[in-house]
């Protein structure tokens, strides 16, 4: 066996692939922002040098199947999640996968996709820090945090407008789902490097955000960004994680001035070391919405990226 297990390997290293695969996972239940940080992501360094999916791909039943089953797609029963970790490991290798796909559009299961990862793989979904053997496929992970008002506002916008629901079916299917997402999907949030939380502050009708900055992986030194020039767009401060633990957070001001905060946002980008303008997918929410601290939460998570 292990002449067997030798041989495999040899083989291996001689196919050509990425010299190097950077992982990041972006974890968080349904409609909390996993989808428009990583388009922002792809967008902004291109599809020639990172390569996304979404872990709802290993959904093991189709929408009209879930109908008659006694667990949402928020169980790991629902899901195909032993396959999954099985390709995050070929993955770091930077060997393709043959992933399935699942549409979100009308709720059915498509013909698998070869995907062959970049420079960079981001891994978005329910599940992507679900068990020990995931999590350490990913060199950075993220999670995403949203008040649970503001994400079920956004959840009910999204299916209301995108995936052919009433207002009264995401609502009941909210419910259904809530000892799922509190069993299997919020307990993945203890073990992120970085999480995020977008919610307005009191009295403001725009979005802020809230990130913390874990010492489980070296962050990007922040203090010549956050001068007194930049106080009215961020600042950082020492406070208590949900387990008790010191954390640096992060607050970005959604109501800041447009020249603080994008000072914060040019300083970053030139941290990162990327040539040219800061692009412009970066903060994009819509074809007409721009958020500022969407745009410095992925320009955080891009220099992790870039310098992992």
């Amino acid at each position: 066996m292990p002449h067997r297990i030798a041989a495999i390997q040899k083989l291996l290293a001689t196919q050509p692939h990425p010299e190097r695969v950077a992982l990041l996972a972006i974890a968080g239940d349904s409609a909390s922002g996993k989808t428009t940080l990583t388009k922002g992501l792809v967008q902004a360094i291109g599809e020639h040098r990172i390569s996304s999916f979404c872990t709802d791909d290993y959904h093991r039943y189709d929408r009209v199947e879930r109908k008659s089953l006694p667990f949402t797609p928020l169980n790991p029963e629902c899901n195909f999640l032993e396959i999954m970790e099985q390709h995050l490991q070929l993955l770091t290798l930077g060997q393709p996968i043959l992933k399935p796909k699942y549409h979100h559009t009308d709720g059915t299961l498509g013909r698998p996709e070869l995907f062959t990862p970049r420079e960079i793989v981001i891994v978005e979904g329910l599940f992507p820090l679900w068990s020990r053997l995931s999590r350490a496929t990913f060199d950075v992970t993220a999670y995403l945090d949203p008040p649970e008002p503001i994400r079920r506002e956004w959840k009910i916008q999204r299916d209301v407008s995108k995936r052919g629901y009433t207002e009264e079916q995401v609502l009941a299917d909210l419910d259904k789902r809530e000892p799922e997402s509190e069993k299997f999907i919020r307990p993945q949030r203890a073990h992120a490097d970085i999480v995020i939380s977008f919610a307005p502050v009191e009295g403001r009708k725009e979005l802020s955000a809230t990130i913390l900055l874990r010492p489980t992986v070296p962050h990007p030194d922040l203090h010549d960004i956050l001068t007194p020039a930049t106080r009215e767009a961020a600042h950082i401060k020492l406070i208590r994680d949900q387990d008790g633990k010191p954390v640096d957070a992060l607050h970005v001001h959604g109501h800041a001035p447009v020249s603080a905060s994008r000072l914060v946002e040019e300083k970053l980008w030139e941290k990162i070391g990327l040539d040219g303008e800061i692009p412009e997918s970066l903060g994009r929410i819509s074809s007409t919405e721009r958020s500022a601290p969407l745009a410095v939460a992925q320009l955080i998570l891009l220099h992790h990226m870039i310098h992992t």
